[in-house]
């Protein structure tokens, strides 16, 4: 297709534009961040004239960071790597039509994103888990790792139309050579999906790290509080600080910052896998 100045002019018009909305306000968090209190005061917005390195140190010790980072980390990586597992556990049958009924099955995973979320009814049953096992339901670490790990529909879409531009040829191939289930779907399998599994873990990371409602709902003793709810609690008692918030919200973004920058070249393949159908 013959793309026009104008069109070209646009295009570039459009991406600044939209780099400015998201950037801009990192930009505008890590220079509060780095300011003292009384330089805040004097200039909100202007750009930092002495760095403060040590509101990050301040923020981290006085916010409790350290307890609601190492709980973050524990949910979001035991979450995403189970809903991985079960993801193509269950996509790959599906995808190849190994199981009855594969076209019904994918069309439930599909009509299942257009459902509000049972709340109600997965608190109930996080209640009634919790009266039957003291380490597993309500406000418990394991019960709320299982909880997220159930959000997989995403994910197994995903992973269906991947698997399916996959040729089957592998499998005859990996059978003739007596490879089992188990082995030549972790270690042929999972290799060939590293595009989309990479989407996958982006996806989920996210969701799990940066939710707040789930929290709020699930996990009321203090001890089992995520990142997020702790930046709640923090900004409670600094209110007035915005330094010392800005550095909190920092250390909230940083991790999936950091997570996005390692698989990113990943996300976009993985995103437009199984478009086209080899």
């Amino acid at each position: 297709m013959k793309k026009s100045k104008s069109f070209t002019i646009l295009s570039y018009a459009v991406i600044f534009v939209l780099l400015i909305l998201y950037i801009a306000p990192l930009i505008l968090v890590l220079n509060v961040s780095l300011k003292s209190y009384p330089e805040y005061l004097m200039n909100p917005i202007g750009l930092v004239k002495e760095i403060q390195w040590s509101n990050y140190v301040d923020a981290w010790t006085e916010g409790n960071f350290a307890n609601y980072f190492i709980n973050s980390m524990i949910y979001t990586v035991a979450a995403t790597v189970l809903t991985i597992i079960v993801s193509v556990l269950g996509a790959f049958p599906v995808a190849r039509g190994y199981v009855k009924w594969s076209g019904f099955i994918y069309l439930f995973f599909l009509l299942s994103q257009f459902l509000p979320n049972p709340m109600v009814s997965q608190y109930k049953l996080m209640l009634s888990l919790r009266e039957n096992l003291d380490f597993f339901g309500y406000d418990t670490k394991l019960g709320y790792i299982i909880l997220k790990t159930s959000g997989t529909g995403v994910v197994f879409m995903l992973f269906v139309g991947y698997i399916k531009s996959i040729s089957r040829d592998l499998d005859e191939a990996a059978g003739m050579d007596g490879s089992g289930y188990m082995r030549y779907l972790f270690q042929m399998i999972m290799p060939l999906m590293k595009p989309v599994i990479a989407t996958g873990v982006i996806l989920t990371a996210i969701g799990i790290w940066n939710d707040f409602v789930g929290p709020i709902m699930y996990l009321p003793s203090k001890v089992n509080y995520p990142i997020t709810f702790g930046l709640k609690e923090f900004k409670g008692q600094y209110g007035n600080n915005w330094p010392l918030l800005a550095c909190g919200i920092t250390l909230v973004a940083a991790p999936l910052m950091v997570l996005y920058s390692f698989i990113q070249k990943y996300l976009v393949d993985g995103a437009l896998a199984g478009a086209v159908k080899s």
